[in-house]
């Protein structure tokens, strides 16, 4: 994807820095800032209020993967169990944005947990260059 016009692209980034299998995009958002510095990479929380544009590009880590991976649909992951609003996640917000009409689509960088952090950065290079 390509930054045209010099307009501010936005990029939303998830993870949990106590929790190091899920803390990967979050540790390379110095790099990143730097690398692009016309996006906008905001790291959020599940349990925010965000300001979306109708397509949205998510860096966040995805369990299970091997390798790092473009997905383009929602419906290719697993909801987790909600017992309350301690279990309302990203994918929860994201499905609910969508089920509104304020999101049209979503392109998630999926980084698997154990990834280094030297390959997750430069395959995201190229996945925003």
């Amino acid at each position: 994807m390509q930054i045209q016009n010099n307009l501010t692209m936005k990029v939303f980034v998830f993870g949990n820095q106590d929790y190091a299998p899920d803390s990967l995009p979050l540790r390379l958002l110095p790099d990143l800032r730097t690398t692009f510095p016309h996006v906008n990479f905001l790291a959020l929380d599940p349990n925010e209020n965000w300001e979306v544009d109708p397509d949205i590009t998510v860096i966040d880590t995805v369990i299970n993967l091997d390798q790092p991976r473009v997905f383009e649909s929602l419906a290719v992951f697993e909801q987790a169990p909600r017992v309350s609003m301690h279990d309302f996640d990203a994918l929860t917000q994201l499905k609910l944005l969508a089920k509104l009409g304020r999101i049209n689509s979503v392109k998630i960088l999926g980084l698997p947990p154990n990834m280094e952090p030297a390959l997750a950065l430069d395959w995201l290079k190229q996945q925003l260059g």
